[in-house]
């Protein structure tokens, strides 16, 4: 698999998914949370930021299945599916993944017809603290 690549902005991120938690960069003024991390603002144009903690749920907002896989490492896999997942407790944010049976397992062990928009799913990470996505349980 490869690995993310990690900018000074992103790497809080990152550092927390390694410990198994997902966190959202907020402003520090206006509260609004942001993503993909970046030193401004958007909202406000205020410089102070910080890390919120969220849940980790959300719903499926859109996703795709390659056909065939994108990249060679991942051949082994297809097809496969990359969601893009509406966080509940910050609905601005949405994040990119995959949607997987377990926390690490491969890319491909949920069949792409079990994938439907609005699905709830909530976050896993793998041993290497890479974010995946699970079908929420009743």
């Amino acid at each position: 698999m490869l690995d993310p690549v990690i900018d000074s902005e992103g790497a809080p991120f990152w550092g927390y998914a390694r410990q198994g938690e997902l966190r959202v960069q907020a402003c520090a003024d206006c509260s609004e949370p942001r993503f993909p991390p970046r030193p401004c603002c958007p909202h406000c144009q205020s410089f102070a930021g910080e890390w919120r903690a969220v849940a980790g749920h959300g719903r499926i907002w859109s996703y795709v299945v390659p056909h065939p896989p994108l990249l060679p490492d991942y051949a082994d896999q297809a097809p496969y599916n990359v969601i893009v997942v509406e966080l509940t407790d910050a609905p601005r944010i949405r994040l990119v993944g995959n949607l997987v049976a377990e926390a690490g397992a491969r890319l491909d062990s949920v069949p792409a017809e079990r994938i439907r928009i609005g699905a709830r799913v909530q976050v896993v990470f793998t041993g290497e603290g890479l974010p995946q996505w699970v079908l929420e349980r009743p």
